[in-house]
């Protein structure tokens, strides 16, 4: 990233788009946790991430952010419960509180039936759905999407965005969506970053 600056406020919902290379998944790897700044400043809610050492920054991408992929990371022998728990077994959080969560969090995006279902009997935009409770179900502070409807047909994309505009409505949470698809991206959110090569070359309210 090249002299980036972004100010980001508590409930947000905010794009960053632009051609492949631009940078985008270097920023959401970086504000994720994922990446080492290697200058400049990153603080999220107070949390100065270049600071942080190895441990605080793992307890930081387990309790504050959750990510979700364009690839959806799910574990094919894994129920879609099981893989939206899968958070929380990290935390050492009882089987029984875990599961009962992992329900809850399915019936939020819309999978209540499909929660013994494994990856290959459901849909792609079920697989999302699935990625998307498994990232909520830590209760994260900011949500970061990373092309969230990259692998996913026009119609299930839609539904997908909705489910996240919803999120950012109803429940506070600030998230931050990559893609390269500007149109899809100026539907739902309230501010557009546009980079190029590390740089920010356009910023909007929409």
């Amino acid at each position: 990233m090249d002299g980036l600056d972004l100010d980001v406020a508590p409930g947000e919902l905010f794009a960053v788009v632009g051609t492949s290379g631009s940078g985008k998944t270097t920023l959401l790897n970086l504000i994720g946790g994922l990446d080492t700044p290697s200058g400049g400043v990153i603080s999220v809610m107070g949390e100065k991430l270049g600071s942080l050492d190895e441990r605080r920054l793992a307890l930081y991408r387990r309790t504050t952010v959750g990510i979700i992929f364009q690839a959806f990371h799910l574990l094919p022998e894994r129920t879609a419960l099981e893989n939206t728990e899968l958070p929380l077994m990290l935390q050492d959080v009882p089987a029984p509180e875990r599961r009962e969560r992992a329900r809850e969090v399915l019936a939020r995006v819309g999978l209540a039936g499909r929660a013994d279902h494994v990856p290959s009997e459901l849909s792609g935009g079920e697989q999302q759905r699935v990625a998307i409770a498994r990232a909520l179900i830590k209760q994260p502070r900011l949500l970061l999407a990373d092309e969230p409807t990259g692998n996913l047909d026009s119609t299930t994309s839609r539904e997908i965005l909705s489910l996240l505009a919803e999120l950012n409505r109803d429940d506070g949470l600030t998230i931050m969506l990559v893609s390269h698809d500007e149109d899809a991206m100026s539907r739902i959110a309230g501010r557009l970053i546009r980079l190029f090569d590390g740089r920010t070359i356009e910023e909007r309210v929409l």
